[in-house]
């Protein structure tokens, strides 16, 4: 029988995805990673009622369920990039550097050495084989696709990993947690970054950095003082709320420059672009790009594949999306399918 280790957040997804499991006959363990010990936000998987509520589920199906701290990695892999990446410039994700960090290396590092054969997750996605290449690569889900912040998974996890929820739509794992009695089954989505439970990204990386942020001057595209900013990590691309200035005319965040330390100012029509520059390229389903590759390009979780092309340009990848696209964020992922499958992705940067 095969043995496979299940990261339980607490939430209906995680929990059903160990109940399938088990009736598929794995011999199942259930974990719960702990990861912060700021102040516990209800619903979110850093939270101390996640490994109650996983205890409970695991109780309830008859699986063990153990916690394993796994507080230093994530410091290190998320807090101290999440950071890092605004104080210079850049809007991350940790999500998806706690997916390929810590969700998988170090969960599936500690599965290893337990015995166990499998990891698993309760993400609405799939692994398949890409049916061009034979590479492990992310199938999207019909309904809640998660692939997008899968995208920095190697072939070694990927091959070692379970995603029993992916053929199932959101409505449909509750209706499973309700029919088997799990007190998650109508557990609110997590919401936010976790670790960050009142949305004040400012005050988080004040008080998780020791530089100074200044204030500066918001300019125009040409140059010109608009007015003051109260430091570069309260913005990101595209934002129009919340920047303290009155122009007459709707103005958008369009560039943040750290080295002077300014935050430009536009229009609208400002934001949009076709060309982008992805770094730390992962190869998922093609391998790496040697050469012109015609696809379908994601930039924001949340938004609809585009159709683009994606080149070699040195250590980075340059794609030409057919259709501009807007407030395309540095530090954001960039995310390119072959329909269905994904076939890698990177990290937006303002390397032009």
């Amino acid at each position: 029988m095969a043995k496979v280790v299940v990261g339980m957040s607490g939430g209906v997804d995680s929990s059903v995805a160990a109940w399938l499991l088990k009736e598929q006959g794995y011999d199942v363990i259930g974990v719960t990673m702990q990861l912060w010990e700021g102040e516990d936000c209800e619903g979110n998987c850093c939270g101390l009622s996640a490994a109650e509520d996983a205890r409970a589920v695991a109780y309830k199906i008859g699986i063990p369920h153990y916690v394993f701290n796994f507080k230093k990695v994530f410091k290190e892999k998320v807090i101290d990039y999440f950071v890092g990446e605004y104080l210079n410039a850049s809007t991350p994700n940790p999500c998806i550097a706690c997916n390929r960090y810590v969700k998988w290396e170090a969960l599936m590092h500690r599965a290893k050495e337990i015995g166990a054969d499998y990891m698993a997750t309760g993400h609405y996605a799939s692994i398949a084989k890409h049916p061009l290449t034979g590479r492990y690569t992310i199938k999207m889900a019909g309904n809640k696709d998660q692939s997008y912040a899968l995208y920095n998974l190697t072939q070694d996890q990927l091959a070692n990993t379970l995603m029993p929820d992916g053929k199932y739509t959101k409505a449909e794992i509750r209706e499973i947690a309700e029919k088997i009695g799990l007190r998650v089954a109508n557990k609110p989505d997590s919401q936010d970054i976790c670790f960050v439970p009142d949305g004040n990204y400012s005050k988080f990386i004040k008080e998780n950095s020791s530089e100074k942020i200044l204030e500066g001057d918001f300019v125009d595209c040409k140059g010109n003082v608009l007015g003051r900013h109260s430091g570069i990590t309260n913005y990101t691309i595209g934002q129009r709320k919340g920047l303290g200035i009155a122009l007459g005319v709707p103005a958008y965040v369009t560039r943040i420059d750290k080295e002077k330390n300014q935050v430009v100012i536009g229009s609208n029509d400002d934001l949009f672009r076709t060309r982008v520059i992805i770094k730390d390229y992962n190869p998922m389903g093609y391998g790496e790009i040697k050469e012109e590759v015609r696809c379908f390009g994601k930039l924001r979780y949340n938004q609809d594949k585009s159709p683009c092309v994606l080149r070699p340009m040195g250590e980075y990848i340059e794609a030409i999306f057919d259709e501009p696209q807007r407030a395309v964020t540095p530090g954001q992922a960039a995310v390119f399918y072959d329909e269905e499958y994904v076939i890698g992705g990177g990290v937006i940067t303002n390397i032009e």
